[in-house]
This record gives C-alpha cells, sequence and structure tokens, in this order.
C-alpha cells in the first residue's frame, strides 16, 4: 500500500509555526504526551479561526492530514496548496462517501487524521457536533484524541497569524475509544457525538463550552457525587 507523502509545504508550515508563533505572542500547548506518536488516530478538536490549523499543526508533533470544505477547493491555486498541506475536500452537508472513504483510506494507514466536529466555524463557543467523527470512529475502533483551542478568535485576519500578538493554547486530551459491538443507527451516533464533543468542551475554559456547557457540569456533578475525580 502506498502511503501518502508528507509534502514540504506541510514541513515548511510546521517550521514556520514553530518559528512565528511563540515568538509574536504566546502559544501554549498542554498534554503533548497525550497524542500517540505512531498508528492511526483520530483527532477531534473544536474550530473557532481559519488561524486553527497553524495552531495544531505546531501543538501536534507528528503530520496530520484533515478535512476542509469543498468550496475551499474551487479556486484551483488554493485548493493545490490546501492539498500540499494534507487537507482533503468534504461536503458539509449530508454524507460525503469520497471523503469517508479518503478518511478509511488514511487510517488504514496509521495516519493521524484532523477532524472539526463542529463542521465550520464557532468563534468564541463550541457548537454542536456532526456526527462524521462518532461514525469513522465506531467503524473502525481507532482512538480518539481530544483537542481543544483557544485564543485564535481573537485573531482579526488569517494573514495576522504568524504576527498575532495574542495568547493562543491548547490542550490535548487523552485518548479513548468508542465501543464497537454496537450496530451503528442514528441514535448511537447521536450518543456518541455526544460524547464526542463533550471530551472537548471538558478541556475548554467554561466560558468556551457553548452548547455542551450545562452536559460538562453534569457530568462533574455526577463523578463528584460518585467519589471520582473532577
Amino acid at each position: 500500500m502506498k502511503l501518502p507523502r508528507i509534502d514540504f509545504l506541510y514541513r515548511g508550515g510546521r517550521f514556520l509555526s514553530k518559528v512565528f508563533l511563540p515568538t509574536f505572542g504566546s502559544m501554549i500547548v498542554e498534554g503533548r504526551e497525550n497524542m500517540p506518536k505512531t498508528g492511526p488516530v483520530l483527532i477531534a478538536s473544536n474550530h473557532q479561526s481559519y488561524t486553527d490549523p497553524a495552531v495544531l499543526i505546531y501543538a501536534v508533533d507528528r503530520p496530520m492530514w484533515w478535512m476542509a470544505k469543498r468550496s475551499l477547493f474551487k479556486n484551483r491555486y488554493f485548493g493545490w496548496f490546501l492539498r500540499k498541506v494534507h487537507a482533503f475536500a468534504v461536503e458539509r452537508e449530508g454524507q460525503d462517501l469520497g471523503a469517508l472513504a479518503r478518511a478509511q483510506e488514511l487510517l488504514d494507514q496509521g495516519r493521524a487524521l484532523l477532524i472539526f466536529p463542529e463542521g465550520t466555524r464557532f468563534p468564541g463557543a463550541l457548537g454542536k457536533g456532526h456526527d462524521g467523527l462518532a461514525y469513522l470512529a465506531l467503524r473502525t475502533g481507532v482512538p480518539i484524541v481530544p483537542l481543544a483551542v483557544t485564543g485564535t478568535d481573537t485573531i482579526p485576519h488569517v494573514l495576522m497569524t504568524p504576527f498575532h500578538f495574542r495568547k493562543l493554547k491548547a490542550v490535548i486530551g487523552k485518548p479513548y475509544t468508542l465501543p464497537t459491538n454496537q450496530r451503528i443507527d442514528r441514535a448511537l451516533l447521536g450518543e456518541m457525538t455526544e460524547q464526542v464533543m463533550i471530551s472537548i468542551a471538558e478541556l475548554l475554559p467554561p466560558e468556551y463550552r457553548g452548547v455542551y456547557r450545562e452536559a460538562v457540569d453534569e457530568n462533574a456533578s455526577a463523578r463528584l457525587g460518585d467519589g471520582s475525580s473532577p
């Protein structure tokens, strides 16, 4: 099986993120030790800004492939650039079988696949999750690593990313898997998607948790009630 090449532009982008993000502002990463160094993994991140990929490339110490909305590929030159930094197109509405097949192929090759379950940007607060990531996790048994980014919503324009002069932070959570011994139906997908989104929300400050703030509070209360750590 032919493995996808790690393109020069991706390597260059990672190098530049290492130079600029911590130099012209604050860039903090917590939990790097939680990211598996090898093997397939689904990275589930919140999505606040077009600058998020630069922060994620900085935070994750292994090459990632990621989904981007198909409309971004309409310009042939920008589409070429996106492919060179490991992006592939996905339709945000409905089920994109081609994108799912490409995602499955990458996971079969042992790659790290980044997905924004919200499907679009939600600056400042976590939005409702879509079920594509949960479907892949249930179908493949691949571990999920939740990741939370804050601060990128305060950068006015993507061109300001290198000189952001902001406090940016990425928190990488511990990997976990979803059960693979159940029939995949809409109810299960909804339940597992909720679990994925809560795992992201738990890594965010309360003001960033959006529609999952109440669920995080309920989980914390339940853990305190049974004597578990919050």
